[in-house]
C-alpha cells in the first residue's frame, strides 16, 4: 500500500485481539521512532511509557472511562511530559550537541542562553502547556508509524492523568501523563473497522495558494 492508502486503512480501533501481540522487532521500530519525532527546538520534553504488563493495565481500564481497549490491546503507550524543563535541563541537551556535533561553544552559546532567557520568562503553566503540545506531535507520529507496520491503534485522552500517574509512579520519575494509546490487532469482528471514513473534500479542507 502506499501512504495514503495506509492512512485509509488505520482508524481508532475499538476492539483488539486480546491473543495477538506485537512482535518484539516492531516495539523497537516504535520506540526509535518516538525518539526520532521531532520537538520544539529539539529538547524532547516528553518520554514514552510502554506497558505490556496486563495486570497494570487491568487497573488503568477503571481510570480510562471503562474503555476495555486499554487491557485487549497488545501494549498500552502512555505519552508523558517532563515536569522540570529549567536552564539545566537545557544545559544538558546543548551538550548533547556539542557532543554529538562537535559544535564548537561560540556558535552554541547564543542559541543556548536565548533559551533559557526565554523559558525563564515563561510560568509553569506556560511550560507545561508548550510540553503537552509536544506529546501531541510525538502521538501523531507514532499514529502514522503504526499504520505503516500494519499496527492497529486508538488515540485516548478519555483518562483521568492523576490517576494514571499514581499507578504508574510517574510523579517520582518526574513525569506527568497527557495521552493514552493502545497499540495491537484489530478483532475480527470490531464493527469499526469496515465503516468507511468520514471525512471532507480535500479541497474544503486544504486552501493551496
Amino acid at each position: 500500500m502506499d501512504i495514503v492508502e495506509i492512512l485509509r486503512w488505520r482508524y481508532a480501533t475499538k476492539k483488539f485481539d486480546s491473543l495477538k501481540k506485537i512482535p518484539q522487532k516492531k516495539i523497537d521500530i516504535i520506540k526509535q521512532s518516538f525518539n526520532l519525532t521531532a520537538t520544539s527546538y529539539g529538547l524532547q520534553p516528553v518520554k514514552l511509557i510502554i506497558v505490556e504488563d496486563t495486570e497494570i493495565r487491568k487497573k488503568l481500564v477503571e481510570y480510562s472511562w471503562n474503555q476495555t481497549q486499554v487491557v485487549e490491546a497488545s501494549h498500552l503507550l502512555v505519552f508523558c511530559t517532563i515536569n522540570k524543563i529549567d536552564a539545566n535541563y537545557i544545559r544538558t541537551y546543548y551538550q548533547l550537541i556539542k557532543k554529538i556535533r562537535n559544535t564548537p561553544d561560540e556558535i552554541l552559546k547564543p542559541f543556548e542562553d536565548f533559551l533559557i532567557e526565554d523559558f525563564d520568562k515563561k510560568n509553569k503553566e506556560e511550560i507545561e502547556i508548550w510540553a503537552a503540545k509536544q506529546a501531541y506531535l510525538a502521538m501523531g507520529n507514532l499514529l502514522t508509524v503504526c499504520a505503516v507496520e500494519q499496527i492497529d491503534a486508538c488515540p485516548m485522552e478519555g483518562f483521568l492523568p492523576a490517576k494514571y500517574d499514581e499507578i504508574l509512579n510517574l510523579e517520582s520519575q518526574g513525569l506527568k501523563s497527557v495521552l493514552a494509546m493502545p497499540i495491537g490487532y484489530r478483532a475480527n469482528d470490531d464493527i469499526f473497522a469496515e465503516m468507511k471514513k468520514v471525512r471532507k473534500e480535500v479541497s474544503e479542507s486544504i486552501i493551496h495558494l
